[in-house]
């Protein structure tokens, strides 16, 4: 069996393991699924009357200083509020400063030039933690903000709101139902057919299978592609050898990459 097919038989034997709170498992099911978008966001939010128009997966949104942050899943609701759900296996990578991160780059990308402020629809920034980073055993964490009247609190109402949900709860409830499904390798045990319907499709169906085991090359590329840089960056920055040298250690780079990368360097100097 040659590297390539032995590449490919082990990349068959992770799809199996693949659950929705690995990310990139999500975002591909759920691109374009709105009637599975619409199932979570109505049981987490707790409203029946959700109905989204559009959903765009792995989308980079920047501020104007370029900082940027990629968006898991993205959409939009007949009411143009906007939603945006994020995986995080990590607990390092649900922090506070995060989801208000987050929540800054919608607001900017809601409003447009000459609106009203007023008129800015609600958006919302939905934690989907595969641990209880709050600590507290309880499904759902809403976070909003509060005005400090005397000694009552007061909500401000601005419309910005963020949720974390906690991945470990199993509770006899739509919730719990939906966070096994979240956690489930196998669509035919999961509880919620828009979700499965998804998952049975890139774990059993053959062009399904194919599509993921390309994108999971796809990924391995970039990766290689992405060290390949990082690393010839440090080469030039150390100023040892040439780009020639350079080259001839690194060929998954060209020469023209190369000095596009020496150019960069010079210009963070």
């Amino acid at each position: 069996m040659s590297n390539t097919e032995q590449m490919h038989e082990q990349d068959l034997e992770r799809l199996k393991l693949f659950r929705y709170i690995d990310d990139d498992f999500m975002t591909v099911c759920l691109a374009d699924n709105v009637e599975g978008v619409e199932l979570i966001l109505r049981i987490l939010l707790g409203r029946d009357d959700i109905k989204i128009k559009s959903v765009r997966t792995q989308e980079p949104m920047k501020n104007l200083q370029g900082r940027s942050a990629v968006l898991d899943v993205h959409a939009v609701d007949s009411t143009k509020k906007e939603y945006d759900i994020e995986i995080q296996r990590s607990d390092a990578g649900a922090g506070a400063k995060r989801a208000r991160h987050n929540s800054s780059l919608l607001d900017a990308h809601i409003l447009k030039p000459k609106e009203d402020t007023e008129k800015m629809p609600d958006s919302y920034v939905i934690f989907i933690t595969e641990n209880d980073v709050m600590k507290g055993n309880l499904p759902l964490y809403p976070v909003e903000r509060y005005v400090t009247v005397g000694d009552n609190r007061v909500l401000f109402g601005d419309g910005s709101h963020i949720l974390y949900v906690n991945g470990k709860y199993r509770g006899n409830d739509e919730i719990g139902k939906l966070m096994h499904d979240f956690s489930c390798i196998n669509p035919d045990d999961m509880n919620y057919e828009a979700l499965a319907q998804k998952a049975r499709y890139f774990k059993q169906d053959e062009k399904g299978k194919a599509a993921m085991c390309k994108m999971m090359e796809d990924m391995r590329k970039e990766a290689e592609l992405k060290n390949a840089r990082e690393t010839a960056m440090r080469m030039i920055k150390r100023g040892k050898m040439s780009l020639e040298e350079i080259a001839e250690y690194i060929p998954l780079l060209s020469f023209e990459e190369l000095k596009e990368i020496e150019a960069e360097v010079m210009q963070l100097i």
